[in-house]
């Protein structure tokens, strides 16, 4: 069958989360004077990384809610009893710092240009609506999507085959017509190969870099290499490259 929708991951597939949250909190912990506790920055910013990846996973796994999650990132980071409140509004003042080290990776804008006339585009991020709606209209793609639907809204996340399956419903086409690219290689990879999706696992060399490639996604290094991917030439009712 015909890939005629691409199914987008967020964070660090087109939008630079790591680099953003590094610079973001490096700036805040400046700005707020909260480096005593640690030997230098980059030690600080690594025991944010490995607070933010663990809290994360409780989300995911349906232990707690997006906000808890979020609070409570802070109070096991700054190893303190905050109030809602005060989580919140410390969160807050690190978003000021946060968002403006926003950007999208430089090969996302000739990509979605390329695919523009051929394919329907979507999101399906582990997030929520409330963070990537404004991130991606701050960003300027937001329009670029027909639908765009975040785990904390629709109650179930990646990599667990609903999540995709309901973003395919959205966009009222059968896996086996879509496309799912995202840069986790298990949550993404693994997951949207197994709902049925045609996977890409968009390996930029971050975090993941090391990971053994599961079996099932098909591997980039670049979203260059999307359009050829899909086949060269995939307009509605035309064939295409994958079968």
């Amino acid at each position: 069958m015909a890939i005629r929708a691409v199914l987008w991951d967020v964070d660090d597939t087109l939008f630079d989360y790591t680099s953003a949250d590094r610079e973001g909190m490096r700036a805040y912990l400046l700005a707020e004077e909260l480096l005593a506790r640690y030997a230098s920055v980059e030690e600080a910013l690594a025991h944010w990384r490995e607070v933010t990846d663990a809290q994360w996973a409780r989300f995911a796994a349906g232990e707690v809610d997006f906000e808890t999650q979020r609070r409570d990132r802070i109070r096991v980071f700054l190893e303190r009893e905050l109030t809602d409140t005060e989580a919140d509004d410390w969160f807050g003042r690190y978003l000021v710092h946060y968002e403006a080290a926003w950007s999208l990776f430089p090969d996302v804008l000739p990509v979605l240009d390329a695919l523009a006339t051929s394919h329907r585009h979507a999101v399906l991020s582990n997030s929520s609506l409330h963070v990537q709606d404004p991130k991606l209209r701050a960003l300027g793609v937001h329009d670029r999507f027909e639908v765009i639907l975040c785990a904390a809204e629709l109650g179930v996340s990646k990599p667990e085959p609903a999540a995709f399956l309901a973003a395919c419903e959205a966009l009222a086409l059968p896996p086996d017509q879509v496309a799912y690219v995202g840069d986790h290689p298990e949550i993404d990879g693994r997951g949207a190969a197994e709902a049925g999706l045609l996977s890409v696992w968009i390996d930029r060399g971050g975090a993941y870099a090391t990971a053994e490639p599961p079996v099932g996604p098909r591997r980039i290094v670049s979203l260059g290499e999307l359009p050829a991917l899909l086949g060269a030439d995939t307009r509605f009712g035309a064939g295409s490259g994958i079968g």
